[in-house]
């Protein structure tokens, strides 16, 4: 049984796509102006815009100190206590939460004159419903309230550039991130390769700071390319950051786990889908289905019940106007 503690201020950031477990060689490191540093077991490979394979990065969990973790999970139980809840809520305990969503969709036009990144209006109609089908039963939703487009300038280089230009990307472009998910698709890359996406979680920052959102691969998007992952499953990932869940191999086999008490443990990423899979000598197979592992798209289709109620718990303590 997990005891539930969380990991504080630290960033999620997710990229990069498996097409077996990552490769040996060069460890990726994160550009000097980027906005964290990106840990060497995220390596992976994807399909790259001109149909070769590529190395990317799937995503990246900076270890907490204990007294991080430890300042969330007293806040999270001050919170409970205030609410008058003493364990972790079931999804669904509270109200449902309908998400407004502000697509930003950042572009560029490359020498041939050729738009590369302008995601269609379908593709983003698409996004929209994967993300409804994979938190139905979690206690949250997603309706699209806003889409808006942005064409990458000389001294604006938020396309090629948005992982290391994060801050002035969204302090220009966020729409109200308190109440709003924004969701920013552009080409986000690091000394170690392309990024599939991330996400800060919520107790990181004020919930009004612009740094809250979600940054996408452009191509990661329902049916954009990036196989395997484009299916729209790292927007899944991304947003379970966003509202407050870890990586299902968090800590490991060690307590507490990803603080969740019904995934199983798991003693590191899993890449591809390896079915039977079982790390740690805890009860349960390693969860590779959850949206919150590294596997491909094609086999991620769940959160479990007791996320939901941790992703509900963290809202409630620190997106309450969300």
């Amino acid at each position: 049984m997990k005891i539930a503690s969380l990991v504080t201020v630290f960033v999620l950031l997710c990229a990069g796509a498996a097409f077996a477990a990552p490769p040996e060689g060069r460890l990726p490191q994160a550009e000097p102006d980027g906005p964290f540093a990106i840990p060497p077991q995220s390596q992976v490979h994807l399909l790259g815009p001109d149909g070769t394979i590529v190395r990317g990065l799937r995503c990246a969990a900076p270890v907490p100190t204990r007294e991080e973790q430890e300042q969330v999970e007293r806040e999270l139980e001050l919170s409970r206590a205030g609410l008058g809840v003493h364990a972790m809520a079931a999804p669904g305990a509270g109200a449902a939460i309908d998400i407004p969503v502000a697509f930003h969709v950042i572009y560029k036009t490359d020498r041939k004159g050729k738009q590369v990144g302008n995601v269609t209006d379908a593709m983003i109609d698409d996004q929209i419903g994967v993300l409804n089908a994979a938190y139905a039963g979690t206690g949250f939703s997603f309706t699209l309230a806003s889409v808006d487009r942005f064409e990458q300038t000389k001294k604006q280089a938020w396309f090629d550039k948005c992982y290391q230009q994060d801050n002035a990307m969204k302090n220009a472009l966020a729409i109200s991130p308190a109440t709003t998910l924004n969701i920013y698709t552009c080409a986000p890359s690091s000394g170690g390769g392309t990024l599939l996406g991330y996400a800060y979680l919520p107790n990181a920052f004020p919930e009004s700071d612009p740094r809250h959102g979600v940054v996408l691969l452009y191509a990661s998007l329902p049916g954009g390319g990036a196989d395997p992952y484009d299916e729209g499953d790292t927007a899944t990932h991304e947003i379970g950051h966003y509202l407050g869940l870890y990586h299902t191999f968090q800590n490991g086999c060690s307590t507490p786990g990803d603080s969740v008490d019904d995934t199983p443990y798991e003693a590191s990423a899993a890449f591809g889908c390896p079915t039977g899979r079982d790390t740690c000598s805890q009860a349960g197979l390693d969860p590779i289905t959850n949206f919150m592992d590294y596997t491909d798209d094609p086999c991620m289709d769940n959160f479990s019940t007791l996320q939901g109620g941790r992703m509900q718990s963290m809202v409630a303590t620190y997106k309450p106007s969300l």
